[in-house]
């Protein structure tokens, strides 16, 4: 048999970094704004309905324009280099728009200010740009990780895809552990400038384009490859797969279950540095942001190891299962629990091990359901679920803090001493992990039934 370059595990691991680097500098650029929620409230005057608007709008036009949608329909007929390097490009063009909108140029009267000011004045100019921005940057974000999951699935058929792709989730969450110990930090550096950081990352973006570029030089070869050895997909995409998922209840199960678990893990990241610096801890934006660093630095650590388990020995709906558990018992913590320093490291841990179980187990189980010639628009369907919840609930848990806490908004951009309650938004955050977990015990039932093989290990002996 002809060896071809993914047989070699140095080239495959070295593939992988290259996809993972892209995802790396996304995630930064994602959570950049994150820890400056405070900042934005009194240099911006972004309140927290405003703010989680502007982190929803990451997802507007995948979900009401059908972006994602479009974007599974291009990576299974255009391919993994094409559409990786269209998505790089996008996210530089978004982060550009969201940079202008959150510097002191535009603020100060610079170019669309007065047209952006001249209707719903409730809504500041700035984060009307941010939106812009950020909802350009969410479509090449969710198309880039659609297409870097398409293209581990390629490079590692039959290989150690559970570990790869826990590597490539795990690298990912580094971006944001280095967006949230270091975004507050550049922000405060004399002389203060919420723009800084931005900048900082968006050029990151830069290199993230020029990894991928490198990488689809590698993939053409690989594909040369594969066509001379016969071994590509038998059969070409056709758009009428899409119904195909649609009518699979056990993709529908796996699609519910991503919306209901990330919704409860993207949109509390967004809040979580305020949350704990408005509880009984009282930290500093950078302290809570350090504290909350522990999550997705646990996460790293975790789900590349969950993944080679899962590789090796399967039990991937029951990994669910108990990540959905973790997650709900480390927002009720959050909402029901005086907080010490441990009590919320403990709580931030559980979350770290919850993000690591149902990630290594929920991706890799996709091309168990969905075959390869149509997995790009199978991967596209479900982050384009998945991204409905993540548009919705920042603007939910939003307008939840602002309706528990009436007037401290106001009294924050007047300059006054006033603390947020998050028991509410944190309740709501706990009812998204019970609904998971009741989901996961369907999944499993419905695996054991039908015998997809989603507790099987992945590497063929």
């Amino acid at each position: 048999m002809t060896k071809i370059l993914n047989d070699s595990r140095f080239a495959r691991w070295s593939a992988l970094l290259l996809v993972a680097l892209m995802m790396f500098f996304c995630y930064m650029f994602v959570d950049v704004l994150s820890p400056l929620q405070q900042m934005l409230e009194t240099g911006r005057g972004w309140s927290p309905q405003v703010f989680g608007a502007v982190v929803g709008s990451e997802y507007f036009l995948n979900v009401f324009v059908l972006f994602l949608i479009f974007a599974g329909i291009i990576l299974d007929k255009m391919g993994v280099r094409f559409t990786g390097l269209l998505s790089a490009g996008i996210m530089i063009l978004g982060a550009a728009i969201k940079l202008y909108g959150v510097s002191d140029t535009f603020a100060q009267g610079g170019f669309g200010y007065d047209f952006f000011s001249s209707f719903w004045p409730a809504f500041p100019a700035s984060a009307k740009v941010a939106c812009v921005g950020f909802a350009i940057f969410g479509c090449g974000a969710e198309m880039g990780g659609v297409t870097v999951t398409k293209a581990i699935a390629k490079w590692f058929k039959g290989r150690e895809m559970a570990l790869a792709m826990g590597l490539q989730v795990g690298i990912a969450r580094l971006g944001l552990a280095v967006a949230m110990m270091f975004s507050s930090r550049l922000a405060t550096m004399a002389p203060e400038s919420i723009v800084r950081p931005v900048a900082v990352v968006g050029g990151l973006l830069c290199i993230g384009f020029f990894c991928y570029l490198a990488f689809s030089v590698m993939d053409r070869k690989l594909d040369k490859q594969l066509d001379a050895a016969n071994e590509g997909p038998s059969e070409e995409f056709r758009v009428s797969d899409l119904g195909k998922l649609f009518r699979s209840p056990t993709f529908m199960i796996v699609a519910a279950l991503c919306v209901l678990y990330y919704s409860a893990i993207f949109p509390f990241q967004k809040f979580a540095v305020s949350m704990l610096q408005n509880s009984d801890l009282g930290s500093s934006a950078q302290g809570a942001a350090d504290l909350f660093a522990l999550f997705p630095v646990g996460a790293m650590i975790l789900t590349p190891i969950l993944g080679a388990y899962l590789d090796w020995r399967g039990r991937g709906a029951t990994m669910i299962i108990w990540g959905a558990l973790l997650m709900c018992g480390c927002h009720l913590i959050f909402a029901l629990v005086p907080l010490t320093v441990p009590i919320a490291s403990a709580a931030i841990v559980l979350l770290g091990i919850s993000f690591s179980l149902v990630p290594a187990a929920l991706w890799p189980s996709v091309p168990k359901l969905v075959e390869e010639r149509y997995l790009g628009s199978g991967y596209s369907v479900i982050f384009w679920i998945q991204n409905i919840g993540l548009w919705g609930f920042p603007i939910i848990i939003g307008s939840a803090l602002e309706a528990a806490n009436p007037g401290v908004s106001a009294r924050l951009q007047a300059g006054e001493m006033a603390v947020y309650d998050y028991t509410v938004p944190m309740l709501i955050f706990a009812s998204l992990g019970v609904a998971a977990f009741f989901l996961g015990l369907w999944l499993k039932a419905m695996d054991k039934k039908r015998g997809f093989g989603l507790e099987l290990p992945n590497v063929k002996k």
